[in-house]
């Protein structure tokens, strides 16, 4: 399966009888697969079966499902309600006895009282369930074709993305080898401070100096960055889902661009540098998600 953009348009038209069958599916985005249907009352019998060719072609997305038919059932004869048509006769009876009336009661007006007449139970065409589940897979394939193309530009842009993202930490590893002496001034400067202290306790002197060079170092940052851009390209390459996996690798690559971001204070104009990298890095990967929102 290739990458889908969660949103589409199809429709199909199937020949059913003298009549015909139009079946057509919308579906943007959703965090879960949400099915909606609109169909005549003779169809609802069959969305068990519609429900059951969604599923196998669709994951993710709120889908609106909509069929349209002519000559879908074959009716069944109206049904006469006994029990009125006799209380109808047997008060039209009573009031001509009563006033002497020859008059005998009329079946055409009798069965112009709401409720006399009622609608027989439609037998739905027998055809109609393969008709229909044939139309709606034709339809579901036409949709998932444009959600492919327009799947394959959002990933081509991810890649371009995530490209800038892979780029500003090979240049952030650069910068990081440079600052090295920075930091190692900055920790004596401290340190220095520490030691004018009248009594200084060596293990909280250790501790300090880890604590520094713990928090300047994005050694660890840089590293998963890579690893979390590498897993994106892995992802996109795949054939499985890829918008939930996406959207947590993102999140992820955020918090250790703010991670960098926030180290990257107090090394001067290395530091500078690190920041700007961090922010653009930042920007891609927001722009990331945006996209990756989109896929299903």
């Amino acid at each position: 399966m290739s990458v889908r953009s969660m949103t589409g348009y199809a429709r199909v038209r199937k020949p059913l009888g003298t009549g015909e069958l139009v079946a057509s599916v919308k579906s943007v985005n959703h965090r879960g697969l949400d099915l909606h249907f609109q169909m005549p009352p003779e169809l609802e019998v069959f969305e068990n079966a519609i429900r059951a060719a969604v599923k196998q072609r669709v994951a993710r997305g709120h889908l609106q499902v909509r069929v349209r038919a002519s000559n879908t059932q074959q009716r069944a004869p109206a049904v006469v309600n006994q029990a009125l048509l006799e209380t109808y006769l047997t008060a039209f009876r009573r009031v001509s006895a009563i006033h002497g009336l020859g008059a005998q009661p009329d079946l055409n007006a009798a069965f112009q009282i709401p409720g006399m007449l009622e609608a027989g139970e439609a037998e739905p065409n027998p055809e109609m369930e393969a008709v229909l589940v044939e139309a709606l897979e034709e339809c579901l394939a036409s949709l998932n074709e444009f959600r492919e193309r327009e799947g394959g530009e959002m990933a081509a842009e991810i890649r371009s993305r995530n490209a800038v993202v892979r780029e500003c930490v090979r240049r952030m590893e650069e910068i990081r080898s440079q600052a090295l002496p920075a930091l190692e001034a900055r920790l004596r400067e401290r340190l220095g401070e520490l030691l004018k202290e009248a009594a200084i306790d060596p293990q909280r002197l250790a501790q300090e100096a880890a604590f520094l060079a713990d928090r300047s170092d994005i050694s660890e940052e840089l590293t998963r960055l890579k690893v979390h851009a590498q897993q994106i390209e892995d992802l996109l390459k795949g054939s499985e889902e890829v918008g939930k996996k996406l959207d947590f690798l993102l999140q992820e690559m955020q918090r250790e661009a703010n991670t960098i971001l926030s180290k990257a204070v107090g090394v001067g104009e290395l530091g500078l540098a690190i920041t700007e990298l961090a922010l653009k890095a930042k920007s891609e990967i927001e722009k990331i998600r945006e996209q990756a929102g989109n896929l299903e």
